[in-house]
């Protein structure tokens, strides 16, 4: 399994922009955190599923994860790194495209309507229909 980390150069880069002001316990090695991090985003898997003997505890990298993303601490690394120039294809995180067809994104389709069981016996209807009617609904799909 190939695990992820961040160069000492990479590191160098984004270690000013990382926040100071920790109180209490020292924080642990900040490049083996976010290297882990990066880790689990990339693979898309499970912070159990981060190597402990290669990036340490899980509940250590969630919990750095979230702190940071409540203090937007990701959002400005991002721009940082984004405003510094490069390669778009290193400044990516991710990028993905799904094909539908125009259609996906509504209900069953189609204006047909379904009557009711209820109603077929002669029960009064319990709503009224649309002002607009049937002809404002397109019927392309």
């Amino acid at each position: 399994m190939d695990h992820f980390w961040l160069t000492d150069e990479q590191f160098a880069k984004i270690a000013p922009h990382l926040p100071t002001d920790t109180r209490g316990k020292e924080r642990v090695d900040d490049q083996r955190v976010i290297s882990g991090i990066v880790h689990v985003l990339k693979s898309g898997g499970r912070w159990a599923d981060a190597p402990r003997e290669v990036y340490g505890p899980k509940k250590t990298l969630y919990n750095r994860f979230v702190r940071w993303a409540a203090k937007d601490v990701w959002v400005g690394l991002f721009e940082t790194l984004a405003q510094s120039g490069g390669p778009p294809a290193q400044v990516l995180i991710d990028s993905s495209a799904v094909k539908a067809h125009r259609c996906a994104s509504g209900g069953k389709g189609g204006n047909k309507t379904k009557p009711l069981a209820a109603r077929a016996v002669g029960a009064r209807p319990r709503s009224t229909r649309s002002p607009i009617g049937s002809d404002a609904r397109s019927s392309s799909c």
